[in-house]
């Protein structure tokens, strides 16, 4: 008599988690292994200045926060299958009731994730998930099954399932499992993958000393941030070695495209070059000290004005350094500060139902895949997303072994 698949999620963070669920409450048998003591640490850290589940904007202008080369149709689709409403309404049958704010970001009321990762493990385990803690996956052999090499303890470990998820995450937060040690491990699968690099991160430039001695973490507010096409405003803060902040996260796609990597920032986006110009009337001299308190230049933008692009001999070339400032970048920040990661598994390599071509009982889900999306609730979406759909999809794989 043959008996409900036999399920392995790798990976004890959100996309896992619920593809765990899913898989489960189709009648699976699911078992999570998870390479660190305890699951959902990266959700935890997420959760620490308040867990920003979703965002509130409605479809289909969500999916416009998504990037990535070639996103495939199926990828859109898991995220309109399970989208923001229905995670909103997944938390409430948790118990756990949400609240959009202003800023359309939702949260958990309390705004902590502890209580609902608490419930959410709760229910997995009435569910019959079993919880394989400390176990690293080291190797993946394919057939009929799907053939686990795990370490435990130090120990060597050997296990058949019908069908396994990996939810294994990019690479940054590496402390909470998120390493990125599994790309070698696909690549000898003969898998494409696109390199791992930071995403939603700060980038780095060559600051003169005297333009860090006097700007160093004071913020730059109220311009527009332009990269090639592509343009956000918001606050940027300089720092000892760069930029940070909102505009330049939502940027990095169009960054890292650059041959020269750089910005634009309209430091005065409410003024033409025009207007500015006829505000200093008939000034001759000290541009950059009129500047300061006719166009109300704060001491960020005249220290990188100073620095990078002057002395300045006349007012309209100030005025168009103020609309066009270029900033040169060297490079993001390390992976291992970024917020998440972009690169991952290449899109041709999977189906559509997140399945690979090549082992069609092998799903993928969450932030291994090559996509990226800014902070805002939109890279736990994605997650949960992905997970409810590779959940559904591996409980669907035909039994490889029969049990008696």
């Amino acid at each position: 008599m043959s008996s409900p698949p036999s399920i392995a999620v790798i990976g004890g963070g959100p996309a896992g988690l619920r593809a765990a669920e899913v898989a489960a409450e189709a009648g699976a048998q699911v078992t999570l292994y998870e390479a660190k003591r305890s699951v959902g640490r990266k959700f935890l850290v997420a959760g620490k200045s308040g867990l920003n589940l979703t965002n509130g904007v409605s479809f289909p202008a969500f999916l416009e926060y998504y990037d990535g080369p070639d996103l495939p149709p199926f990828f859109h689709h898991a995220l309109e299958a399970f989208d923001n409403t229905a995670l909103r309404a997944w938390a409430s049958e948790l118990g756990i009731e949400t609240y959009e704010a202003t800023s359309s970001k939702v949260f958990p009321v309390g705004m902590k994730a502890a209580p609902l990762l608490r419930r959410w493990i709760e229910k997995l385990r009435r569910l019959g998930v079993n919880f394989q803690v400390r176990h690293r996956l080291t190797g993946i052999a394919t057939g009929d099954d799907v053939t686990l090499s795990l370490e435990y303890d130090g120990e060597a470990l050997t296990v058949k399932h019908d069908a396994v998820v990996l939810a294994l995450g990019g690479a940054s937060w590496p402390t909470t499992g998120s390493d990125g040690k599994w790309v070698k491990m696909l690549e000898n699968l003969g898998l494409s993958l696109s390199p791992l690099a930071s995403a939603n991160c700060g980038w780095e430039t060559n600051w003169p000393k005297g333009l860090l001695d006097e700007a160093e973490g004071l913020p730059l507010k109220n311009m527009v941030v332009h990269c090639g096409d592509a343009e956000r405003q918001g606050e940027l803060v300089i720092t000892r070695y760069g930029l940070e902040g909102g505009p330049i996260y939502r940027l990095g796609p169009a960054i890292r495209q650059q041959a020269d990597p750089h910005i634009e920032l309209d430091l005065k986006p409410t003024f033409t070059v025009g207007q500015l110009v006829n505000k200093m009337e008939s000034v001759k001299r000290d541009f950059l000290k009129q500047a300061k308190q006719r166009w109300k230049l704060s001491p960020a933008a005249l220290a990188i004005l100073k620095h990078l692009h002057g002395p300045f001999e006349d007012v309209q070339s100030l005025a168009q350094s103020v609309k066009h400032c270029r900033i040169p970048l060297t490079r993001p920040r390390p992976i291992d500060e970024a917020i998440s990661s972009a690169g991952g598994v290449q899109w041709p390599e999977l189906s559509s139902n997140f399945s690979l071509k090549s082992h069609p009982n092998i799903f993928l889900a969450g932030e291994m895949l090559d996509w990226e999306a800014p902070t805002g609730g939109f890279l736990l979406q994605a997650a949960f997303a992905t997970g409810t759909a590779v959940g559904r999809a591996a409980s669907e794989t035909p039994c490889g072994l029969t049990r008696i």
